[in-house]
């Protein structure tokens, strides 16, 4: 499988490519105001506004660097078994991808309740990478705020 490799401080960290929609430069963002860490806004992808969410500041505490190599990778994010939504991540040093088979990664060993997104790991001639489990990386609370249901789609028109 092919992994969109980026960085959250010095960690390597892989998003399957299977899941991303699109890889972009940063855009500017409308602020959400009150909201909570990690979501960084909104924009408006192709007619359909997407919510952001910087996986520096919400695995890390701090917020990613606006450097050359930051990028907006656009992800399908399962709401429930039958709708998705593009979902926006920042991500870091987005600058290489790597092929892995599944059978590569590995339980970390350690169960962190806070970072549920955080997936095995595995290893190259660089060191450590660890998976981003997308549909793991919103709480059910914050994926209901994010993902509110439209008018049109509430009334069941399209």
């Amino acid at each position: 499988m092919l992994f969109l490799l980026f960085q959250i401080g010095r960690d390597r960290y892989g998003l399957e490519a299977s899941q991303i929609v699109e890889v972009v430069p940063l855009v500017i963002l409308k602020k959400i105001p009150q909201a909570p860490p990690g979501v960084a806004g909104i924009f408006n992808y192709h007619g359909t506004v997407v919510p952001v969410i910087d996986l520096s500041e919400l695995a890390g505490g701090q917020p990613s660097a606006l450097r050359h190599s930051t990028r907006l990778v656009l992800v399908n994010y399962p709401i429930d078994a039958e709708q998705q939504h593009v979902l926006g991540l920042i991500v870091e040093m987005a600058t290489e991808t790597i092929h892995l088979g599944m059978a590569a990664f590995n339980d970390v060993g350690v169960d962190v309740h806070e970072a549920p997104f955080l997936g095995p790991v595995a290893k190259d001639g660089r060191g450590l990478i660890q998976r981003i489990e997308v549909k793991d990386l919103l709480s059910d609370d914050l994926r209901d705020r994010l993902f509110q249901p439209t008018e049109e789609h509430a009334s069941g028109a399209h």
